[in-house]
């Protein structure tokens, strides 16, 4: 099985050297998501629309934001991913968003949420057991 990741967007927002990452860069949404079976998209963080990594939010949108148009480019029956939370018209549109036959975000922000708990619990529990062994009680 061959497992094809592309990392997709502006120059200036795409760090240095990510092509020694194994993965494919580029800033054209339409061969990024060419027969892609997964699309997943990352919130755009407020400090790099107000800097000078973008020209506006308006402008990321038109071409890096994803919509049906874009969407087009991939299979069909591609899922649609965000770990949110997303700013919607800027790299979502929210029709897209919102589709329940593509759309997988709710899905993963409700698993993210058990994940993020469990990790912490694990993290936690290992804590208070290193504790318990330098003090010499028995957790």
């Amino acid at each position: 099985m061959e497992n094809r990741i592309r990392l997709v967007g502006p120059p200036t927002l795409i760090p240095s050297g990510a092509e020694s990452w194994g993965v494919e860069v580029t800033d054209d949404m339409a061969a990024g998501l060419k027969d892609a079976d997964v699309v997943m998209m990352l919130r755009l963080q407020k400090e790099r629309m107000d800097g000078a990594f973008i020209p506006s939010s308006r402008e990321y949108f038109h071409r890096f934001g994803l919509d049906a148009a874009k969407l087009e480019n991939a299979k069909p029956d591609a899922i649609v991913m965000h770990p949110g939370p997303m700013n919607r018209g800027v790299e979502i549109d929210g029709t897209i968003a919102d589709d329940i036959n593509r759309s997988v975000i709710q899905e993963q922000v409700e698993m993210g949420v058990a994940v993020r708990m469990a990790a912490m619990k694990l993290l936690v529990d290992r804590m208070r057991a290193e504790r318990a062994e330098t003090q010499g009680v028995i957790a």
